[in-house]
């Protein structure tokens, strides 16, 4: 969220009932107005500094004090404000009574420059502020001026907008901002280390100048040393005066203290204690407080807690006490106080605040403002309290149709005011509809057309994102996509821009903004996103990040990460050596984290392990404890799998063939497919991905003589009979139906095609082999029934010859056989086939072709005993294993070696 996105300093116009201006200390019959408080003013009796011997009396009513007793005209009254004689009479009260002044006078005038902005319902402008600074060159304050004095001309001045940096900056400006607030921050350094016996000190004051000091780091005033200084000296002041602070200062002081915090302070001990002691005054004060108080109050808890506060029982109490008061008030609520509120709940539901029934009765009472409101709100103000809305939803939030309402109320007035949001309103912007979308809001028209009117502004504002909204935008657009938005000119526009941010802000992303840009790059190429160099350039700048950041991904990024990883190498990302090194960083995380995976990453995890493998990682000691470790967890959480998961599990099992125990391989199918069988919800997806699974382990049983494969193979069946009549236009469904057809000896009218490719250890081995016995008849690529081409069929003797490559074999070991290749020759047995595999790294050499072509020779010449499959990869040879010529490549024939799932986040 914006730093000036909520609180009472979001809109100057509105901000006309934050903060009571001290009165003076004199006594006095007379009284003015300051801005929205009665304030005593000064008479002209006589009267003694304290600590002084020296007396003196106040001048006549001069130029800035007779502003302060007529209607204001803004034009007039600005002139009347930068009247010479008016710095001349402040500077020769100054010189005149030296140490003895306290600087009443100056506070006055500063009144006066803040009674003129109250009127005309802004801060001072460009023009203004500087005709105005060069007049307060010699504008000074001293020790000597009383606390009242101090904390009235800094709060005033900061009120007014006199140190807000404006661009461009003039260095006459920025020098005397620069030197006035020195010295009234010095001043106020000087009150608070005083004495106790010889300070001035008073609540009001305090509340000020922290509400003012807050205020000038919000309008990006530098965090200069002088400024800590002084919020560290103010901050133990706030103990000593805690019960004298009103309803309205407790408030302001709490929004102050949360402002700071939002703008780099550090929660230091004295900060902490300065919370923990107003918290309980909350609760004291809770029926005092007016709707504007409420709203300040809340929005203040939500910001100290998302930057880390701690849910203190202090906490606890006073969220509960003013939670009700946001029913009692919820008529008086200001456009942008609803939009803070409704921002606050968000925040503090989305850091662990329950949802309580007061909870809810406040968000109820709430949305019913939104679409009263709806005309009122700003550009900000909307972006916030979309913004908020989908973060509730996402927290639990029910789509009600006050909530539903109040979204499609605010939707025409976010089109309306599209070129008027800055590029975190932007970003915001996007994240919530995407939010909404995918929690359940459809796509109705206002939404689309919403969505269209901002995408044209990421480019326009393109030069203004920070790293959070590159991250979010990309995360937003990838989201977009995948549940069903078109990708149109602009949105590719759009995305293009991002990429390329996304090298400039390289090294300022944080561990989640990395996993987020690197999962929306994966989905966005799975959805047809075109692998650009842009793109490119963006995964490689962010794979070293990876590795760098290592230890700080929670469970969640480390999921989300190797799922992108494994997503964008399925779709024909290059393994590099950075996506080589990012994999490996992340391998022992999965293990030392396993027990806090919850299961849709356990899912994802053993997917993305599968896919890694299936492309080319190699099977490192890391990755085969991290797919251990994993299956132990998916039987601890066995019950708590949906549907889509388990298919998933089922399909990563499989798919990693004899890398996993076929003992393991039987526990962990038994339980999952029992609850998937007969679900209703099971997608054809998940329905097609759970039938290979459970092939794949049937074929692993069924190569084991002392295994039975009954209870899978009913499960089988039954899911099988939910795709009757089923005909998909796809050609990898139509085989992995037609497969299961086979398995099942079911009939399947539809024969599926196979690509047909003849490697060169193919052909050149069936030419040794013919030349070997030349009455061997040897068919190639041969297809038998629904099954994948086999290489080499001797049709004679119902026997099977298999070249295998790497691709047969987990990470080309030529010794894990993969679930693909486990399925093929089970399938060949079960058609009544003897099935001889030869891997290819046994071909590279005369000898080892010499005891392959002598094995043949001796099983064709032998009458068969039965069927079953022989392997030239134990046991065969003395030899050790020979890696294959790298220019000799496999070939996969369908559906059977590559069926893949398309897992989702």
């Amino acid at each position: 969220m914006d730093r000036n996105s909520a609180g009472i300093s979001g809109k100057y116009a509105r901000s006309n009932k934050d903060y009571n201006q001290p009165n003076d200390h004199t006594a006095s019959s007379r009284h003015g107005r300051y801005r929205h408080c009665t304030v005593r003013q000064w008479d002209n009796p006589r009267r003694s500094t304290s600590g002084r011997n020296e007396f003196y009396r106040s001048s006549g009513r001069c130029s800035f004090q007779y502003l302060q007793y007529r209607s204001v005209n803004p034009t007039q009254d600005f002139n009347a404000l930068i009247k010479q004689e008016i710095m001349a009479g402040l500077v020769s009260k100054s010189n005149r009574f030296g140490h003895s002044y306290d600087g009443r006078n100056h506070s006055q005038y500063a009144s006066s420059i803040k009674k003129y902005t109250s009127a005309a319902k802004r801060p001072l402008n460009q023009a203004e502020q500087g005709q105005l600074l060069r007049l307060l060159q010699n504008f000074t304050a001293t020790r000597s001026w009383s606390w009242r004095s101090l904390s009235t001309t800094l709060h005033s001045l900061t009120s007014a907008g006199v140190f807000t940096p404006h661009r461009p900056m003039y260095e006459f400006v920025r020098h005397t901002q620069a030197a006035l607030l020195s010295t009234l921050l010095a001043a106020t350094i000087f009150k608070c280390n005083q004495k106790p016996e010889a300070s001035d000190i008073d609540a009001q004051g305090i509340a000020n100048l922290l509400w003012a000091m807050a205020k000038l780091v919000d309008n990006r005033q530098k965090r200069t040393p002088e400024l800590k200084e002084a919020v560290a000296a103010l901050l133990p002041q706030v103990n000593v005066q805690t019960t004298n602070f009103k309803p309205q200062e407790t408030a302001n002081l709490l929004w102050a203290i949360a402002k700071l915090v939002d703008n780099g302070q550090y929660r230091t001990p004295g900060l902490n204690k300065a919370v923990a002691a107003l918290l309980p005054h909350v609760n004291a004060q809770k029926d005092r407080f007016n709707a504007q108080g409420i709203a300040n109050l809340l929005w203040a808890m939500a910001k100290l807690v998302s930057n880390g506060q701690e849910w203190t029982s202090g906490l606890n109490e006073a969220l509960a006490a003013l939670l009700p008061q946001v029913n009692t008030q919820k008529a008086h609520f200001k456009p942008q106080e609803v939009a803070n509120l409704l921002w606050a709940m968000a925040k503090l539901v989305d850091n662990g605040q329950e949802r309580t029934p007061e909870f809810k009765k406040a968000v109820s009472a709430l949305l019913p403002r939104v679409n009263v409101q709806t005309a009122n709100f700003n550009p900000q103000e909307i972006a916030n309290l979309l913004w908020a809305m989908a973060k509730l939803v996402d927290n639990g939030q029910k789509q009600t149709p006050e909530f539903n309402e109040a979204v499609a109320a605010l939707l025409p007035h976010m089109n309306a005011q599209r070129d008027q949001f800055n590029a975190q309103g932007i970003a915001n912007l996007l994240w919530a509809m995407t939010k909404l979308v995918d929690n359940g809001q459809e796509w109705i028209p206002g939404l689309s057309e919403a969505v269209a009117a901002l995408l044209p502004q990421v480019n326009a504002q393109k030069a203004n994102f920070n790293p959070q909204e590159i991250a979010n935008l990309l995360w937003a657009m990838a989201k977009q996509v995948d549940n069903g938005l078109e990708q149109t000119p602009e949105l590719k526009e759009a995305v293009a821009a991002l990429l390329i941010l996304v090298n400039v802000q390289k090294a300022n992303f944080k561990s989640q903004e990395i996993a987020s840009l690197l999962w929306a790059m994966a989905k966005l190429v799975d959805n047809g996103q075109e692998q650009t160099p842009e793109l490119n350039e963006a995964v490689a700048i962010l794979l070293p990040q990876v590795n760098a950041q290592k230890d700080q991904f929670i469970t969640q990024n480390i999921a989300i990460l190797l799922w992108a990883m494994a997503k964008l190498l399925d779709n024909g990302h290059e393994r590099t050596s950075g996506l080589k090194e990012a994999v490996a960083a992340l391998l022992p995380n999965v293990n030392v984290q396993t027990a806090n995976f919850k299961p849709q990453e356990i899912a994802n995890l053993l997917w993305a392990m599968a896919k890694l493998v299936d492309n080319g990682q190699e099977r490192t000691p890391g990755l085969n404890d991290a797919v251990t470790a994993l299956l132990h967890q998916v039987n601890a959480q066995k019950d708590q799998f949906t549907p889509q998961h388990i298919a998933n599990l089922l399909w990563a099992t499989a798919k990693l063939g004899e890398l996993v125990e076929l003992n393991v391989v039987t526990s962990t199918f038994e339980s999952l497919v029992r609850r998937i069988s007969k679900n209703p919800q099971l997608s054809q997806q998940a329905i097609l991905m759970s039938i290979w699974g459970v092939m794949v382990c049937c074929a692993r049983l069924s190569l084991d003589s002392n295994a039975n494969n009954n209870v899978l193979e009913k499960h089988m069946d039954d899911l099988f009979n939910r795709l009757k009549n089923t005909f998909p236009d796809n050609e990898e469904d139509q085989r992995i139906i037609a497969i299961a057809a086979s398995w099942l000896g079911r009939a399947y009218p539809v024969i599926p095609h196979y690509e047909t490719i003849i490697s060169k250890p193919q052909s050149d081995f069936r030419n040794q082999l013919q030349s070997c016995i030349p009455s061997l008849k040897i068919e190639e690529e041969k297809s038998l029934n629904s099954l994948p081409p086999v290489d080499l069929l001797l049709p004679d003797h119902k026997m099977v010859i298999e070249v295998q490559g790497p691709s047969h074999y987990l990470s080309g070991d030529f010794n894990t056989r993969n679930g693909s290749t486990l399925l093929k020759i089970a399938l060949l047995q079960k058609a009544g086939f003897e099935v001889i595999e030869i891997p290819v790294n046994q071909l590279c050499n005369q000898d080892s072709i010499k005891r392959c072509l002598d094995h043949i020779k001796t099983r064709v010449d032998t009458p068969p005993k039965g069927h079953g499959s022989g392997s030239f990869k134990r046991g065969w040879t003395d030899e050790a294993y020979v890696t294959a010529d790298k220019r000799w490549q496999p070939s996969d024939h369908g559906y059977v070696y590559g069926y893949f799932s398309k897992m989702n986040f």
